[in-house]
């Protein structure tokens, strides 16, 4: 009977398993995102996100208690410096998890396992809708301003466009001398 046994034990024996999550914690702090099984995706935010919290108090004793963990110092530098300045404000929940799909050779359940402020997709998009709100109906004040600045637009002197690269000036993108001495042709 398995009563009160929560731990997943991964198929491992005990160093294996604790060697297993300190290598993957490792990778995960240091490449923000990693791609392992669903499982041990989930074992991994168990061992990782304390870790992350008590790198918030930077002391020597919360060094060496990460170190003992993670076994690799220039994580531990990581952690302390660079995850911890992103994170610092948020009181947990430091990872997520996103399915991926199942691995064709054992059908094994695949995720992707991330630190969350590290990740530019979701953040970015976040921003873009909260920068700009508009309604759909228009008032009149608002339907002129568009048109005096597209007037002012078209009555704005044109640029000249840059030359395209030609075929003498070859892969480095390099002009011949014979062209660098020429005047340009306004068009």
């Amino acid at each position: 009977m398995r009563h009160g046994n929560k731990i997943n034990h991964l198929g491992v024996k005990t160093g294996h398993r604790r060697l297993m999550l300190a290598n993957l914690a490792n990778s995960l702090i240091l490449h923000k995102r990693i791609e392992t099984t669903l499982a041990k995706a989930k074992e991994l935010r168990i061992y990782v996100e304390p870790l992350i919290t008590k790198s918030k108090n930077d002391t020597t004793h919360s060094r060496r208690t990460v170190f003992a963990y993670l076994k690799n110092k220039y994580a531990v530098k990581e952690l302390f410096s660079a995850v911890t300045e992103k994170i610092g404000q948020r009181p947990g929940g430091y990872t997520r998890i996103l399915k991926t799909g199942f691995r064709h050779g054992d059908a094994a359940e695949m995720a992707l396992i991330e630190l969350v402020d590290f990740n530019t997709t979701y953040n970015v998009t976040s921003t873009k809708s909260a920068a700009k709100k508009t309604t759909r109906r228009g008032s009149k004040k608002s339907a002129a301003a568009p048109n005096t600045q597209t007037q002012a637009a078209a009555e704005a002197p044109k640029v000249a466009e840059a030359p395209k690269a030609t075929e003498a000036q070859g892969e480095t993108g390099e002009t011949p001398a014979s062209q660098e001495t020429a005047a340009p042709v306004e068009g």
